[in-house]
């Protein structure tokens, strides 16, 4: 079986475009944007799912099992994989991967848009929505606000998960952890437009909009965990270090260089660094891995970061599933070394993250792949919505200053919510 292609010009912004018609869509849908390329799946063809305690290279072989030519799955990988990944025993009954291969497919790049789909009259229908989206103007950035608590909420309880994590780093038992806190969304938010509307007002590594495998999901994700090439390159880029960014250029500047002054920030970079390096060597010829960039900063929103880029190419027999297992979860999400921060992360956090600090994946056939970390986003899940934020804890970290740090993150994504739009109410006569 084989896609059916149509190739077609756009004069439209394609995000807008895009977001259009994830809200107009009624299937499981993925919208992915990989620096400035756009592009967004519907409908499952196929679906691959692991669950907790399955090997992760059955994805490989149950993707290779699918009847179609040259297609492109699009998911997402839970962090509670890592538990697994480590060895951490008693794993949660859930999916931890799950991507779909669609039906339906729409590709923006350049000034066109390349319409996919396994049936010409979807073809044709991809068309005619595509048309409409345009005409109509579609969605747009909205002005309106949901507020949420991202200051106080769960902050004591917070406090004393970073005071644990202080003493066990001190004790000797690891070096770093990144310990989260979730906030409630009070009202139902309309997800394309808060999507459309934080993504225009920020500067993300990537950016996704999902419906999958009963998650709903947006985010502006700071950094990827991988990116691999069909030649078997590989990318990591570990951001650590933290410091408001608001848009007043003095301000910010002095936020910067104190952030290469701040011994904390730079010693939790270059450990993480160093971690991704050595993960790296793992699955990469030795000789072919080099860090390519060395904290640098990089505005993310609301923050920015001291930032790093790490390469390396695949050894013969590895693939990209074995390089994506050897760095998930991200060291920037998880701690060093992995396996005693995310026993602790288990222990000392209220509930599990599932697909907070996990990865949005594309995945060829080819063996390329892009994952995205799940930062800076919106969940929903069986009828609740809520944002989540975390910092980096190590030795000399602060209660006051890590939760401080996880507000900052926080306005990245609660500074956009929009709310759903109400049925009217009948008057009453």
């Amino acid at each position: 079986m084989r896609y059916w292609e149509r190739q077609v010009a756009l004069s439209a912004d394609p995000l807008r475009v895009a977001a259009t018609l994830a809200a107009t869509s009624t299937d499981d849908n993925v919208l992915y944007e990989n620096h400035g390329t756009i592009s967004w799946g519907e409908g499952a063809y196929a679906t691959v799912t692991v669950r907790a305690g399955e090997p992760l290279s059955v994805v490989a072989s149950r993707l290779a099992e699918v009847d179609v030519e040259d297609w492109r799955a699009y998911g997402w990988a839970a962090f509670e994989l890592s538990y697994a990944l480590h060895d951490l025993g008693d794993l949660p009954d859930v999916d931890v991967v799950t991507l779909m291969i669609p039906r339906r497919e729409v590709r923006f790049e350049n000034g066109s848009v390349l319409l996919r789909a396994l049936t010409v009259s979807d073809v044709e229908a991809l068309e005619s929505r595509l048309a409409e989206a345009v005409l109509t103007g579609g969605i747009e950035p909205a002005d309106a606000r949901v507020v949420v608590d991202v200051d106080d909420h769960d902050a004591e309880t917070y406090r004393a998960a970073v005071a644990l994590g202080v003493a066990e780093i001190r004790s000797g038992a690891l070096d770093k952890v990144i310990l989260s806190r979730v906030v409630p969304v009070p009202e139902d938010i309309d997800m394309p437009a808060t999507y459309l509307t934080g993504r225009v007002q920020n500067s993300p590594a990537r950016s996704f909009l999902l419906r999958l495998g009963g998650w709903e999901a947006l985010g502006f994700s700071p950094e990827i965990v991988i990116g691999v090439s069909p030649d078997g390159q590989v990318v990591t880029q570990p951001l650590a270090g933290t410091r408001a960014f608001f848009g007043d250029e003095e301000a910010d500047q002095a936020r910067r260089d104190e952030l290469y002054r701040d011994a904390k920030e730079v010693f939790e970079h270059a450990i993480s660094v160093r971690l991704a390096a050595v993960e790296l060597s793992s699955v990469c010829t030795p000789s072919s891995v080099r860090v390519e960039e060395f904290m640098s900063v990089k505005e993310r929103g609301s923050v920015q970061h001291l930032a790093s880029q790490l390469s390396g190419t695949l050894a013969e027999g590895r693939t990209s599933w074995d390089a994506f297992a050897a760095l998930f979860p991200a060291v920037t999400a998880s701690g060093i070394p992995k396996a005693p921060a995310c026993e602790l992360i288990r222990r000392a956090e209220t509930r599990t993250r599932g697909l907070y600090s996990g990865a949005v994946l594309t995945v060829e056939p080819d063996g390329a792949m892009d994952a995205a970390l799940i930062l800076r986003s919106v969940f929903r899940r069986d009828g609740e919505t809520w944002l989540r934020a975390g910092a980096g804890i190590v030795a000399q970290s602060t209660p006051e200053r890590e939760l401080e740090e996880t507000r900052e993150k926080l306005c990245s994504v609660s500074r956009f919510l929009v709310p759903a739009l109400q049925p009217a109410v009948p008057a009453v006569s």
